[in-house]
């Protein structure tokens, strides 16, 4: 598949050109492989306490933000087929199909992750019972107390974003009806439900200590609400219209995202760390967020044009292998500690990064090659062709 075919905006063009459900846009794998390393930084920032350094590291811990970004692209992608469907541009994706290849892309190379943690990263071993084998294998991890466990802790995320795909058929059903004529609603459904959802906080969710209410899907919606958005713009926006010159502006967009991130990293979207935040710097952070999944996403698929940089053959590569370096880079910096003899928590930011990135694309390039990339071939084989 090519990438969505935009010609330069004519002031006077009448509708934007038509774009494929499943059109692949280049630009956003090389985002992906980004947002994979960030949330690897921020993460190697916070084992080194580099996090406690003034400026420096509120920044490097915000690097967290990462997470919207996966969201965004999540809730852009998936929702997608839906929007087109809407317009008469393609049927929406059957269930079968919707769930098997979800499943192909996300839980073999986890569950193989899960078992070479829980068995051979000794810390996590130490603790892996039958309550913390399952909650991890099921991704529950969100739900059931101390089940997070080190070379692992980073999979609270990936919990969230499979609550998501469970959710996104209901949320497609829900405004089924938005259709046609009628399809003008949608992007106002879809700004109502992310900006509902910020709300989430505040309400009064009973649950058992060692769970947070904020690490549940409602509390993420406006990160994947962000994405689903775009969804819908890339089929309402006209070439030259206002929005497509505010929206498509890569310097405008990506100015709006850097400001966004500098400001999350002061304490109006809370402490850095495992400190809880206060409801309203909770609902900053998310409002934070999605600005910058919309600033730096909104360039790359209201106007497809060519960046150098995010599609370039590395950053594609990088883009392959963004989820194997997002599930193996905890395990991979566990085990650098000891074997380079480097205390956790005692400095040395540089050399630990450097080392973690270094073993952990190997790694992530192996699984992407013997384990991702094969599941996804399989579930095609099931795939009715194309009439």
């Amino acid at each position: 598949m090519t990438a969505t075919a935009r010609t330069e905006p004519a002031p006077d063009a009448a509708a934007p050109a038509p774009v494929r459900p499943q059109s692949f846009v280049p630009s956003l794998d090389g985002m992906r492989g980004l947002a994979s390393l960030g949330v690897l930084v921020t993460h190697v920032a916070f084992q080194t306490a580099t996090t406690a350094i003034p400026v420096v590291g509120p920044i490097l811990a915000r690097f967290d933000m990462a997470v919207a970004l996966f969201f965004g692209l999540s809730g852009f992608l998936l929702w997608r087929p839906h929007a087109a469907a809407a317009r008469g541009l393609g049927p929406a994706p059957s269930a079968g199909y919707y769930f098997r290849h979800r499943a192909a892309r996300i839980l073999p190379a986890y569950w193989v992750v899960v078992a070479v943690v829980l068995v051979l990263l000794p810390n996590a071993a130490a603790t892996a019972g039958l309550r913390v084998w399952v909650s991890n294998l099921l991704l529950l991890q969100v739900f059931v107390p101390l089940t997070l466990t080190d070379g692992l802790t980073q999979m609270w995320s990936l919990s969230v974003e499979v609550a998501f795909y469970l959710v996104l058929p209901l949320l497609a059903l829900a405004v089924v009806r938005l259709r046609g004529a009628a399809a003008r609603w949608r992007v106002p459904a879809v700004l109502t439900l992310g900006a509902a959802t910020l709300s989430w906080n505040f309400l009064p969710v009973p649950t058992p200590d060692a769970i947070n209410a904020d690490n549940w899907l409602p509390g993420y919606l406006p990160w994947f609400a962000v994405g689903m958005l775009l969804a819908e713009l890339i089929f309402v926006v006209r070439p030259g219209s206002r929005w497509d010159r505010f929206a498509g502006r890569r310097r405008w967009m990506w100015t709006l995202a850097l400001l966004a991130f500098l400001l999350s990293a002061t304490e109006i979207a809370g402490p850095a760390g495992l400190v809880h935040a206060a409801p309203w710097q909770y609902v900053t952070k998310m409002a934070l967020g999605a600005l910058i999944g919309f600033g730096l996403l909104a360039p790359l698929v209201l106007r497809d044009q060519p960046r150098p940089l995010l599609s370039s053959p590395v950053a594609l590569t990088m883009g392959r292998w963004s989820y194997g370096i997002f599930i193996w880079h905890l395990a991979v910096l566990w085990v650098i500690f000891p074997v380079f003899g480097i205390l956790p928590f005692s400095g040395g930011f540089p050399k630990v990064l450097l080392l973690t990135v270094a073993f952990t694309l190997p790694v992530a390039a192996a699984s992407y090659a013997l384990v991702e990339a094969p599941c996804q071939r399989f579930a095609r084989r099931f795939d009715r062709p194309k009439p």
